[in-house]
């Protein structure tokens, strides 16, 4: 298949290829990987193929083109799309079609992106597995018996596997990085209201985020000065003029750059001494491009994990309300109209109870805990203290430093159902990946290397808000002198 955005690009431009023989091809690649990895809960043939005659059309009459024209794009299924369904992987909402597009979606059509379907995710996006989704797990590339991350599986996987070039997910606190660390490619989430989140089916409204995933930088920033902009309609949309950030990788020249290494997450009980390795090596290659290397603590990030679990299921507790069968989601059907509490009490009730699983009822009891009366002082708007400190971390490291670096993940992918019935051991998948979202400032994870096992590893990269050029600058020029993105799994 391809292996970037950019070659398809040039496929087209050259005449050696048209955007439907593309489609077509695209479209053959999911089918074949669609039985093994489960990446997508739809493939959209039909309007893929339409969108790709569209612009051989334009072509042929001279028309200009978007910068995307052509290019295969899959979309995370928590993303509205007017013309398939959008689902959250969730029974919740399992017939749902939305009556319009979400922002990103929209900018990808006007860039001439050949939208081919909605990719799998942990239910609601609330998972690190990609094993709660109602539409079955999916599977990772490069060992179908383990888990491509989440709650961005699906997005990930389909990239890895030489589905697509290119797709988009989101991240409330690693969703993104994580599965792009485990499935050995590029994963960057913007910083917070960098790219409009409206159209997006909120989990948690202040952590939420969307970007691209890729296998390299170029790609990713190919397809972030796409969807990024400030947008009305969204109230968190930052109205701030859009960089070229294809243009800010035209040096791998780092020097007069300082990162900052956090030696307490490399020196973290549980790190995997490969990842560790890995993370070390990176610092000689950023090194030999001209970057000075410092060291920097984080002195809160031990809070970060804690934190984010209060805070997020307290704002997917408010989020999720909506769905009672009533209003909005699955409604239960033959009521018994003669229960205690009343056929209406009992709608809302088994509608939610059979429209969610049982990590999403997990996280709203969890929520609905830590808001309610007499509580909500204790813990969650301890939380939102908790948050400004480590925010405060942020910004004091960013005084010393120009990028952080760190691991994104404790362990390289681990098999599927090892950790489905121990929610901490889950949840602490995200310990290196939740600051950057609490904080608000953007992230990417780029391809390290791989364990004794052949499995990749990623290397995080985290730059102060707004500076996404800065850090695609660094993980382009990285990934100039490694080679670890251009492997491809053969599962």
């Amino acid at each position: 298949m391809f292996d970037s955005a950019s070659e398809i690009l040039s496929l087209q431009s050259s005449g050696e290829a048209t955007a439907v023989e593309i489609a077509e091809k695209t479209l053959a690649a999911i089918e074949v990987s669609q039985g093994k990895h489960n990446s997508f809960t739809h493939v959209a043939r039909e309007s893929a193929l339409a969108a790709a005659a569209a612009v051989d059309a334009k072509r042929g009459s001279g028309e200009k083109l978007g910068p995307l024209a052509g290019v295969p794009v899959a979309v995370k299924d928590v993303l509205c799309t007017r013309d398939m369904p959008t689902t959250c992987s969730s029974n919740m909402l399992r017939n749902f079609e939305p009556p319009y597009d979400a922002t990103v979606v929209q900018k990808l059509r006007d860039a001439d992106a050949v939208i081919v379907g909605k990719t799998n995710m942990d239910e609601f996006a609330m998972g690190a597995s990609t094993e709660t989704s109602a539409f079955g797990v999916t599977r990772n590339p490069w060992d179908t018996d383990r888990t491509p991350g989440g709650s961005s599986g699906g997005a990930a996987a389909c990239v890895a596997a030489g589905s697509v070039p290119l797709s988009l997910g989101t991240d409330t606190g690693g969703s993104i990085r994580q599965p792009a660390a485990f499935c050995g490619v590029t994963g960057l989430k913007p910083t917070y209201g960098r790219v409009s989140r409206f159209g997006l089916v909120a989990f948690a409204s202040s952590l939420d985020q969307i970007g691209p995933i890729a296998w390299s930088a170029a790609d990713c920033a190919l397809m972030l000065e796409t969807i990024a902009g400030f947008e009305p309609r969204d109230s968190t949309s930052l109205e701030t003029p859009v960089a070229s950030y294809t243009e800010a990788l035209a040096s791998t020249d780092l020097r007069g750059l300082k990162i900052g290494v956090l030696r307490n997450s490399i020196d973290t009980d549980g790190l995997d001494d490969s990842i560790r390795a890995a993370v070390n090596a990176s610092t000689d290659a950023f090194k030999e491009l001209g970057a000075e290397i410092v060291e920097v603590d984080l002195p809160h990030s031990n809070y970060w994990v804690p934190t984010y679990y209060v805070i997020a299921p307290s704002e997917a507790s408010s989020n999720l309300s909506r769905y009672d069968g009533a209003h909005y989601g699955h409604r239960a059907s033959d009521i018994d109209r003669n229960t205690k509490d009343g056929p209406l009490v009992e709608m809302y009730c088994r509608s939610r109870s059979e429209g969610f699983g049982a990590e999403v009822k997990r996280r709203i009891m969890v929520g609905t805990y830590a808001l309610s009366e007499g509580y909500a002082d204790e813990y969650y708007n301890k939380a939102l203290k908790v948050r400004r400190l480590i925010k405060g971390d942020y910004d004091a490291a960013f005084t010393q430093c120009d990028l952080l670096l760190g691991p994104v993940t404790p362990t390289s992918a681990f098999k599927l159902g090892d950790k489905i019935d121990d929610p901490i051991q889950m949840y602490l998948c995200d310990l290196f990946t939740v600051g950057a979202n609490l904080a608000g400032v953007p992230a990417i994870s780029v391809p390290a290397g791989f364990d004794a096992g052949g499995l990749p590893i990623g290397l995080q990269l985290q730059a102060p808000v707004l500076q996404e050029s800065r850090l695609l600058f660094a993980a382009n020029a990285f990934q100039s002198i490694t080679d670890h993105h251009k492997h491809r799994p053969s599962c």
